[in-house]
Parts: C-alpha cells; sequence; structure tokens
C-alpha cells in the first residue's frame, strides 16, 4: 500500500537535515520523488571550482529540476588550512593563500555558473562569496536571469552588468554589496523605481547609502567611513544623515564603522542621530560608538541615548580603557550604568581592540554571554 502524499511530505520533513537520505528517498516512488527533490534542491551551497561546475551544468541542462532552487550560495575554491597551524611556516602559507585567491578558475566555470543562474528562475536568495581580484569582475554571469531576488549577498565588483541586474529587481530588500561606484548610466540608480523594496543594506562605501536609502523602505544600514581626515569625515557624516532622513522608513538600526574611533567624534555622530526626530524616534541599534573614560563626556553620551526611546542594542568601543572592562563583572556593572540613562537597552556589545563581548539583560539580571556571535544584532534587533 502507498503513502498518501501528505504522509510523504512528512516523511520527507522529518528527514530533511540528511541529504543522503533524501537522495534515497527520491528512488523509491513517484509519491516521494515529488517532495525529496523540492526538499534536495531548495537550498544549494556550492564550494570548490570543480563541485561547482559540475552542479551548475547539472542544473542548466535540468530546467526540472533548476526551478526547485530559492536559495544558492557559491563560495570560492576550498582552501588547505593544515599548515595554517603551523607557527613555523605561518608567513609562506599566507603568501600562499594570496596567490590562491588569485588563481583562475576553469575556462568553463563562469560559463557554467551564467547558465545555472539563467536556468534557476524561482531563485530568491543568493550569495556569491568570491575572493580574488580576477573573480570580482564577472558581473556578466548575472544577465539575462529572470529570478526576483528577496536577499542578495554579491562580492561582484560594481559595475553597468551589476547596475543593470539590480535595476530589474523590483522584490530585493536585503542587499549586501562589496563594492560601489556612481555610473552615469541607464539604467539610472538614483530613481526610486531602482530596488524599490529595499529595506536592510549593508556596504562599507557610505556612498551607496547616499545613493540607495533615499526614497526607498531602508531602515537598516550598515556601512563605514570612508575618509579618516576629521573635516572629512564631518562632511561625511552630514550627507549621510541627510540622505537616512529621506528613507520611506523610520531607521531602526545604524552601524557606522571607521578606521579610528575617537570620543569626539562619536558624540558629534550621536549628537546628530539623536537631533532629528525622524533617524531617532524608532532606533533599536546604533553603533560603533567610542565609550568615553572621561566622566563628563560619558555624561554626554548618556544624555544623547536619553532621547532613543526605542533603542534596544548598542555597541560601544572600550579599547582606550585601561585597565580593559573585557571581564565580566567589568562589562556587567557598565551595562548596569548605561542602563540608569536608557531603561531600554537590552543588550551591550562591547569592543577591545577588535575584540567583541555581548552582555544581556536576562529578567533585570546583566549577563555576559562569552559564546555569543553579534556580528547579525543590527538586523535582528
Amino acid at each position: 500500500m502507498a503513502f498518501p502524499p501528505d504522509a510523504c511530505t512528512l516523511i520527507v520533513k522529518y528527514v530533511s537535515d540528511s541529504r543522503s537520505t533524501l537522495v534515497a528517498l527520491c528512488t523509491v516512488s513517484k509519491r516521494f520523488q515529488v517532495p525529496a527533490e523540492r526538499a534536495l534542491y531548495n537550498t544549494l551551497h556550492l564550494q570548490g571550482y570543480e563541485l561547482t561546475t559540475t552542479v551548475c551544468r547539472f542544473l542548466a541542462r535540468t530546467p526540472r529540476l533548476a526551478v526547485l532552487v530559492v536559495a544558492l550560495s557559491i563560495y570560492g575554491q576550498e582552501h588547505d588550512t593544515d599548515t595554517d597551524n603551523d607557527e613555523a611556516s605561518s608567513e609562506e602559507s599566507s603568501e600562499e593563500e594570496d596567490e590562491d585567491q588569485d588563481e583562475q578558475p576553469p575556462d568553463d566555470y563562469w560559463k557554467a555558473l551564467g547558465s545555472a543562474l539563467q536556468a534557476t528562475t524561482r531563485l530568491r536568495h543568493l550569495n556569491l562569496y568570491l575572493q580574488g581580484r580576477s573573480q570580482n569582475d564577472q558581473a556578466w554571469i548575472l544577465e539575462s536571469c529572470t529570478f526576483q531576488l528577496r536577499t542578495l549577498h554579491c562580492d561582484l565588483s560594481w559595475d553597468a552588468n551589476l547596475q543593470s541586474f539590480l535595476a530589474t529587481q523590483s522584490k530585493l530588500s536585503d542587499l549586501y554589496l562589496s563594492d560601489f561606484q556612481s555610473l552615469t548610466i541607464a539604467p539610472s540608480i538614483s530613481t526610486s523605481n531602482f530596488v524599490p523594496k529595499l529595506s536592510i543594506l549593508e556596504c562599507t562605501f557610505s556612498e551607496a547609502a547616499v545613493a540607495l536609502v533615499p526614497d526607498r523602505p531602508v531602515c537598516r544600514v550598515k556601512t563605514c567611513f570612508t575618509h579618516s581626515r576629521l573635516e572629512e569625515k564631518r562632511t561625511e557624516l552630514q550627507i549621510l544623515v541627510a540622505a537616512l532622513r529621506q528613507s520611506k522608513k523610520r531607521l531602526r538600526a545604524l552601524d557606522i564603522a571607521d578606521s579610528s574611533y575617537n570620543a569626539d567624534f562619536s558624540l558629534e555622530l550621536l549628537g546628530r542621530i539623536t537631533s532629528q526626530p525622524a533617524l531617532c524616534s524608532d532606533l533599536r541599534y546604533i553603533g560603533t560608538l567610542v565609550l568615553p573614560v572621561d566622566g563628563r563626556q560619558r555624561l554626554e553620551l548618556y544624555g544623547h541615548l536619553m532621547r532613543l526611546p526605542q533603542l534596544r542594542c548598542i555597541e560601544v568601543d572600550v579599547s582606550d580603557w585601561d585597565p580593559p572592562p573585557t571581564n565580566g563583572p567589568a562589562l556587567r556593572a557598565l551595562t548596569h550604568e548605561l542602563r540608569l540613562y536608557c531603561s531600554s537597552i537590552a543588550s551591550v556589545v562591547y569592543v577591545y581592540e577588535f575584540e567583541r563581548h555581548l552582555v544581556k539583560m536576562e529578567r533585570h539580571v546583566a549577563v555576559y554571554d562569552e559564546d555569543a556571535v553579534t556580528d547579525n544584532l543590527w538586523r535582528e534587533v
């Protein structure tokens, strides 16, 4: 007696974590084949030139299965990290890795990837994790793609091909860019029809936020100051704040990195944000700010934080503190001090010399979470 379709679907869902079991179920019967193939091809993570080329060729010549792919992640070549633990050869292995990053993929690698992308017409999430100069200038692989993405992580260099592709993405809401430049070509990125649904933007170039935030519902931004000189950075901040004010939605998260953190400029930045009701009324996350050692400056920072009624998480740099407040008691004490002035704060990320420490409030108790991953808090709060 054959299993009913609903039972087959439940069984496939139960074993969906085992790809080998899903492959086996595809051969059991037609009733198992349909849900098993849907689960097997829904999300693909491809790493290494040979594997990626083989799978992409298969998808290109099998449209029936290619349309089942909803999420696709492409990684560069796999690296042998055995020598990484050998301290004597660490410098040599580093040089070898740099050479590997520029290693050219097989001649048909990009062609196979481009053909697969054209076949995956129902793709919704695309991650292109690429390394090396030779791998970034390949945005032509997105030509003739008809899918409508919801999220895109793109390590490709910004060029006319990438700009033309993004102009077709009317439903894209979450975008990561490793490169950006303003090209005076059609279609223009300044029009509101260019990625009109964008709500989350991450790019190390603040120019990307200036160009893509206005007239779009962007509410979460992660970027970095391009300039290092104070006067140039002030001008950059002024332009960035003006762009953030033009978003169609109120800002919820703002993460701005800097090449050199300074307490005075952090106070200036926070003052700019809190002086704009459109930016501070719904802000849930802000960083990275310097937590001043000086008591008066710290009180000034707390005064600005009192203007953020919805703030849930803040990231502060404490690299200037001596001794460093990186132990549990010190971090908990600083968290309680912060909450005296901004009681809505539920978690604090402390950065000391690039090491990150998270303290969370649990039932009015500050808990130091040593194993926490904080990279995506700005997306989640």
